[in-house]
């Protein structure tokens, strides 16, 4: 395939999404063993003979299912692909890449095991019987892209047969999210459901369930007023009516959207674009709610509606607006909780029970919670946030627990939970694994606006990150290098990025603010043998010492470098630049995500024989940094030594460090010296230390050489499959990151993420 020209987005962004669908490997799931199959015992007990005593256990008691398989953590994602996203009826097969990624999402934000299933079959009760023929493989059934008026008839006999959740997303996913930004925004508002008039368009799947819902949360029926192509469903209407539209027939005769949206108290839009006209939303009552869902284009535009009606809150299908109405804050978490406590099925309880839970977490997001995660967060509920971002790390442990709260208060729940505040801690602590760790980073991103000087600005790694900031975040990427070969490697690459046009370039041949660039870094290096000539020729050709510069004259206000050459080089360029007020380099931090959680290594760059003070130091730090991401610290001091035992140089300077944070006053556990299986098992401790002041396993290890700190470092990216996220420069006030050569395009956007988080001069 040839690479599309640079000025074709969505050829770019074809390519792109055909890339990702096939490289490495093609698709986005595969299947993982979780038992070990090494020797042949393994093998008798997986299969033969002794996977016989597991079937005969469920043949006596099929609640033993959820012991002995997978079932109670798997969800089947069906359809038959005759109403995919935008696509419409484009087949099943066409379907499956859709359903790939409501699988990844199960899996990424519930930890769900699920696999799609895409039936080539059009005839619903058909449909429902093969549905309900799988209900001895999975722990509940997702109908997903199913179209209306099919999927009201799937899902009810699937409902009715079964005796697990069957949950058909589309229509009720929508429909929780929809009504937590509802329930908010009355609250914002003063209005009660009793009173409010709601004038809604589309009547398909979704639409109809969005109604059902506000119904449910006290809307009157006689105060909903449905439109779709034909105008109002009224009574006696004939034309393209179905017995879920009809339920919402009003009286009289025909009418249209214009004719009923006087007075209206909310906007409820599942339809198609510019359907809402700007002199019908100056009709409605004062401080409308407006929910224009249709994506990507909305019934009527954001701005549009808000020039209007600047007191409106307004609420959309889209990412870059407020209010941002996304299944994905529902259906993984009301899966969860439906699981977790063996439902048979999600009814209406559950589902407000997922509303309320969504709905307050929006309301709390100005609590010490929010604001222990990391610093800079700034979410405060109002009519910009009614609901919560997609990526809020406490929506799991909030929705779900509600959910499986609501489920048990209706009688709904198999398995009982008997302790829901450990529940919800044990949900709080799943969302940190993998990847996902970066989700409160990135949300605190996102609050402000922040320059990211790239100092390696023509690296191919380097422009996919500029593009993925772009795209993804708020801040603003500024790339030092010669603006042709930026392009030239942009459209290579398949990227949208060009100079002087969507991007600040910094040309070190010829940007106008040259003269003024080495007039300050000479100001800076004077007395410390910087000519004014060598100090035109830095400016001239070393792009790390231009982009610090850059930030010490508030020009950007955070640099990142370090994709090629030695850390320790660049550093002294950033030192030299940037460290004045206090601010030094203390050590780099580096965050390595494993499968059974994060875990974090220092000093793996700065000091390479730090001495007590510069370890005490990098110890503070760390703690720091490592609540930017929701995490409480567990430092462990690691040596050669294991409390005392051989008097090793790191044993002594460990010690030492000891001594120096006992006589502080801290929040947060540490403990040393100690060799690194001590550190990361508790029970192996407990034999060497019995009352040790560190409780569970260690997430932060810091090394007494940055030798071992960084072989460590290595190992678990070589060997255990840890990504790394970092280094994190401490103590520069997050002015500067120094990444190292091995840093992958998606490890630039993390580090990015972070350099976008403003801190103070302790980061």
């Amino acid at each position: 395939m040839s690479t599309p020209p640079s000025d074709d987005p969505q050829a770019v962004l074809r390519k792109a999404a055909l890339d990702y669908h096939r490289h490495p490997r093609p698709g986005k799931l595969e299947i993982r063993a979780t038992k070990p199959l090494a020797n042949g015992r393994d093998l008798a007990l997986a299969y033969s003979p002794g996977v016989a005593e597991a079937s005969i256990a469920i043949r006596d008691n099929a609640d033993a299912a959820r012991d002995y398989t997978a079932r109670g953590n798997l969800v089947a994602v069906v359809t038959n692909g005759t109403a995919v996203l935008g696509l419409g009826n484009i087949g099943a097969l066409a379907s499956k890449p859709v359903m790939e990624g409501k699988a990844v999402l199960f899996k990424k934000f519930a930890g769900i095991d699920c696999f799609d299933i895409e039936l080539n079959e059009a005839d619903p009760e058909r449909l429902a019987d093969i549905v309900c023929a799988l209900e001895p493989t999975f722990g509940a059934i997702n109908l997903e892209d199913i179209k209306a008026p099919d999927c009201f008839v799937v899902e009810k006999l699937c409902r009715e047969r079964m005796n697990i959740p069957v949950f058909h997303d589309d229509q009720h996913g929508t429909a929780i999210v929809v009504g937590a930004a509802a329930l908010n925004a009355l609250r914002l508002t003063g209005r009660k459901w009793e009173d409010i008039k709601v004038v809604s368009t589309g009547g398909g799947a979704a639409g109809i369930a969005c109604l059902n819902m506000l119904l449910t949360l006290g809307v009157k029926r006689e105060n909903v007023y449905l439109c779709d192509l034909h105008g109002l469903v009224h009574e006696g209407r004939t034309e393209d009516m179905t017995p879920q539209k009809a339920d919402y027939a009003q009286p009289g005769g025909p009418r249209t959207l214009a004719d009923v949206i006087d007075g209206a108290d909310l906007f409820l839009g599942l339809s198609g674009p510019g359907v809402l006209k700007p002199e019908m939303v100056a009709r409605m009552a004062a401080k409308p709610i407006i929910f224009a869902l249709a994506n990507p284009n909305p019934e009527i535009a954001y701005d549009l509606a808000k020039s209007t009606a600047p007191d409106a809150i307004i609420a959309t299908g889209r990412s870059d607006h407020p209010n941002q109405v996304n299944n994905v804050l529902c259906f993984p978490f009301i899966f969860r909780g439906a699981l977790d406590v063996g439902a048979t099925e999600i009814n209406e309880a559950m589902k407000v029970g997922c509303v309320e839970g969504i709905a307050a977490l929006a309301r709390a997001t100005t609590s010490a919670e929010a604001a222990a995660a990391y610093q800079g967060e700034q979410l405060t509920f109002g009519t910009d946030y009614l609901i919560p971002k997609p990526f809020d790390p406490r929506l799991m442990g909030v929705v779900a627990s509600a959910v499986a709260r609501a489920a048990m208060e209706s009688g709904v729940a198999t398995r009982p939970i008997t302790d829901m505040k450990a529940y919800k801690a044990q949900l709080d602590a799943s969302v940190f694994k993998s990847s996902m760790i970066m989700r409160p980073v990135f949300s605190a991103a996102a609050q402000v606006e922040r320059r990211i000087v790239f100092a390696e600005g023509e690296d191919e790694r380097v422009l996919r990150a500029a593009q993925a900031i772009m795209e993804e975040t708020t801040d603003i990427p500024i790339l030092i290098g010669r603006p042709d070969v930026i392009a030239t490697r942009a459209a290579r690459a398949g990227l949208t990025i060009e100079p002087g046009r969507n991007v600040e370039i910094v040309n070190p041949e010829s940007d106008p603010r040259y003269r003024d660039y080495y007039e300050t870094y000479h100001s800076l290096m004077a007395r410390r043998g910087v000519a004014p000539d060598l100090a035109r020729a830095v400016m001239r050709t070393n792009t790390t010492a231009i982009g610090a510069v850059m930030v010490q004259r508030g020009d950007a206000d955070s640099l990142i470098c370090g994709t090629f050459g030695q850390f320790l080089w660049h550093l002294r360029y950033v030192t030299e630049v940037l460290g004045q007020d206090g601010l030094h380099p203390v050590g780099a931090l580096s965050l390595m995500i494993l499968e059974d959680g994060p875990l974090f290594i220092a000093d793996t760059h700065v000091h390479a024989q730090p001495n007590p003070d510069q370890l005490t130091e990098t110890v503070i730090a760390a703690a720091r940094h490592v609540r930017r991401f929701g995490v409480e610290p567990r430092i462990a001091l690691c040596s050669a030594s294991q409390f005392g035992n051989l008097d090793s140089a790191s044993g002594r300077t460990m010690r030492s460090v000891m001594a120096r944070l006992d006589a502080m006053t801290l929040d947060f556990q540490y403990e040393g010296e100690m060799n690194v299986d001590a550190a990361l098992d508790p029970t192996l401790r407990a034999r060497f230390l019995p009352h040790s002041r560190m409780e569970g396993a260690a997430n932060v290890l810091v090394f007494a050489s940055t030798d071992a700190a960084g072989a460590t470092r290595n190992i678990l990216k070589a060997r255990a499959g840890g990504l790394e996220v970092g280094p994190i420069l401490m103590g520069m006030g997050n002015k500067a990151h120094i990444v190292t050569p091995s840093i992958t395009a998606r490890g630039l956007l993390n580090i990015s993420a972070l350099a976008g988080t403003p801190v103070t001069h302790y980061g």
